[in-house]
C-alpha cells in the first residue's frame, strides 16, 4: 500500500497539528509540481487557495478544480495528483484517526466528494 503522503512528498506536506483524534496536514505546491502516490484516511480538506489538479488513481484520471475558502468531505483513498493549473495549491487536510477505513481501492471517487 502507498505510504503516508509526509513520507512521500516531504517537501509538500506539513503536520501542523496531531492528537490521538485527528492529525492536520497542510499542503503547498506550485503549477507544474506533481506528488508521488499516497494514501489519505477520511478526511476534510479546506481549500485555503483556489486551483486544478488532475488526480490519478486505480479508479481512473479525474481534474478538479476547485475555490479558495471551501470544505470538502475526502473519503479515504489512494492516489497521486499534479497541479495542472497556472497557481499555487495551498490546502489544509484534517485527517480523521477515530473512524473505521474503508478501504481505499473500494471508494467509489478520487478528490473531494
Amino acid at each position: 500500500m502507498p505510504a503516508d503522503p509526509i513520507c512521500t512528498d516531504p517537501d509538500k506536506y506539513q503536520v501542523i497539528f496531531e492528537n490521538e483524534r485527528v492529525r492536520v496536514l497542510e499542503y503547498h505546491d506550485r503549477p507544474g509540481d506533481q506528488t508521488t502516490p499516497h494514501r489519505h484516511p477520511d478526511s476534510v480538506m479546506v481549500t485555503l487557495s483556489g486551483f486544478r489538479r488532475r488526480l490519478h488513481a486505480d479508479l481512473g484520471t479525474r481534474d478538479v478544480a476547485l475555490e479558495a475558502g471551501r470544505a470538502h468531505w475526502l473519503p479515504a483513498q489512494v492516489h497521486a495528483g499534479e497541479n495542472n493549473g497556472t497557481t499555487p495549491t495551498h490546502v489544509l487536510f484534517v485527517e480523521l484517526k477515530d473512524t473505521v477505513q474503508a478501504a481505499a481501492s473500494a471508494s467509489p471517487v478520487i478528490g473531494p466528494a
